[in-house]
């Protein structure tokens, strides 16, 4: 079908709308849970710098995801393998995104007590690229840990997610409707936690203090995930999935349901049919 003048930038702008908005709500209901695992501080302490890195990024998932599937739509590719492939697509090029974000975001993390001021987000991006450069080993160390944390994730996320809810009947009742969806959501979010969360433990690793200062134990995504395996045992690749379960399987339903209410209600208030 022809696009109309104007479609794609509409429709884009609509998804991403969305797509930010799915994390804005999503960070503003799950952000306590954060606060409560350090200290009891008050629900919204620090909620500000969160919003600011999530909501771009969600929006990049959502956005991409919506191209990729498109794109696919053009291949001979079963419907349900499509959202599959889609959901991967669309990690890995979040990952390519926000990795930069993330380096930054743990060596502040990591180098918290070395200052009696932090310094920037800006600061210290600049001081990373001024001592190791833009590469692997600087400001996108981790690089193939985060596409992999990325890429699974969104992966079993969007693909469990939507070939569940058109295998599901749908409810006339829109509370149970509601319902149906956010159950589903539910468990996306949980299945993907559990299988990407090897990537996390991998991508901490490798972003993080190394155990000697000086050398560089952690380079590879898998050998990482080998040297703890073999060190510290299988569990050990799964350390913080229950706090991750907690944050990404309400939040993920969250973020699918606030994505598809907003995006349908942008689709007939902006463009009515």
């Amino acid at each position: 079908m022809a696009r109309q003048p104007g479609g794609f930038l509409q429709e884009a702008s609509h998804q991403i709308a969305a797509g930010g908005s799915a994390g804005l709500v999503e960070i503003c209901l799950m952000h306590p849970l954060d606060v409560v695992k350090t200290r009891l501080l008050g629900f919204y302490k620090g909620i500000l710098p969160p919003i600011l890195a999530e909501t771009p990024k969600r929006a990049v998932k959502f956005f991409t995801f919506e191209q990729y599937r498109k794109l696919l739509g053009y291949a001979s590719l079963p419907p349900g393998l499509a959202f599959a492939v889609a959901g991967l697509g669309s990690g890995l090029t979040e990952a390519i995104v926000v990795n930069p974000f993330e380096v930054v975001k743990v060596t502040l993390q990591a180098n918290r007590n070395s200052f009696t001021e932090q310094p920037s987000s800006f600061v210290q991006a600049q001081q990373i690229i001024k001592t190791d450069g833009l590469g692997l080993h600087g400001l996108n160390k981790g690089l193939t840990a985060t596409l992999g944390r990325h890429g699974v994730f969104n992966m079993v996320y969007f693909g469990f997610y939507f070939n569940v809810k058109n295998i599901l009947p749908v409810n006339k009742d829109p509370n149970l409707e509601f319902l149906r969806k956010f159950g589903i959501g539910l468990v996306s979010g949980t299945i993907a936690s559990i299988i990407n969360i090897p990537f996390d433990v991998a991508k901490s690793r490798i972003q993080g203090p190394q155990p000697v200062p000086g050398e560089i134990k952690y380079r590879t995504c898998l050998k990482t995930m080998a040297t703890v395996y073999k060190e510290e045992g299988f569990l050990a690749l799964y350390k913080g999935l229950i706090p991750k379960i907690m944050r990404l399987g309400p939040g993920g339903a969250v973020m699918l349901l606030v994505y598809e209410y907003v995006y349908a209600w942008l689709q007939d208030t902006v463009d009515p049919k």
